[in-house]
Formats: C-alpha cells, sequence, structure tokens
C-alpha cells in the first residue's frame, strides 16, 4: 500500500506546520482553551484525511472497482462525525469553540493545497492517445 500513499508526506509535513503555528495563534487569541481548540480542530481534519486516504489505498490494493465506494462511504462518514463532534462542542459552551472551528477551515484549506501542489509536482506515469 505504501506507493499508494506517497502523496501524504507533503500534507502531513504541512499539517504539522500549521498545528503549531495554529496553538500558537489560538493561545494569543483565547488563551489556553483557544490553544486547545486549535490544535482539535487541526488533528482532526489531519486525521480524517489520512483515514480517508488509507481507506482509498486499501480499497485499490484490493478491488479498484471499491476505490469510489469506500472514497464516498468514508467521506459521508467523516463529515457526519464532524457534525456530531462540533453539535458537542457547542452545546458545552467550550470556549475553544472558535479556534476549533477556524483551525478546522484552515487544515482542510492547508491539506487540499498541499496534496494538489504534491500531485502537479509528482512525476505520475500517463499514456498519451495518438490522435488520429
Amino acid at each position: 500500500m505504501a506507493p499508494r500513499l506517497r502523496h501524504l508526506r507533503v500534507p502531513l509535513i504541512v499539517s504539522a506546520v500549521l498545528l503549531v503555528v495554529a496553538v500558537l495563534l489560538g493561545w494569543l487569541v483565547e488563551g489556553a482553551d483557544g490553544a486547545a481548540g486549535a490544535a482539535a480542530g487541526v488533528a482532526v481534519v489531519t486525521f480524517s484525511y489520512l483515514l480517508s486516504s488509507v481507506a482509498v489505498a486499501w480499497a485499490d490494493s484490493v478491488l479498484p472497482k471499491l476505490v469510489l465506494t469506500v472514497g464516498l462511504a468514508t467521506y459521508v462518514l467523516k463529515f457526519s462525525i464532524f457534525g456530531v463532534v462540533m453539535f458537542a462542542v457547542a452545546a458545552s459552551g467550550w470556549a475553544g469553540l472558535r479556534t476549533m472551528a477556524a483551525a478546522m477551515i484552515c487544515a482542510t484549506v492547508a491539506w487540499v493545497t498541499a496534496q494538489v501542489w504534491w500531485t502537479f509536482k509528482a512525476k505520475i506515469p500517463y499514456v498519451e492517445i495518438p490522435s488520429k
């Protein structure tokens, strides 16, 4: 499965850098709750994208026809979990909610940007179809 997960290095590095920056900003804005919220937001998004990548890579290694089904199921599952977590945190009245939400947004943009950058830079073999 490792060759199917080559793209993970760059987004994981970007997420680690974002984690440090988000915690520092969260601390400055909301104190300890803000720092914890920022860390939780980045961690949840990073874990969810990592889980999706591993699930899709596994499906591709077992039966490539499963990739779409597993990818969509993972997508629905992780966003359902995001919703449940955010509603639970909102209901608790925790002061780190705003920084958690902001960190989740930033982590999503950072992960997707890093993965797109890696994809554009990667040497991915392809086949040219001759024009007729």
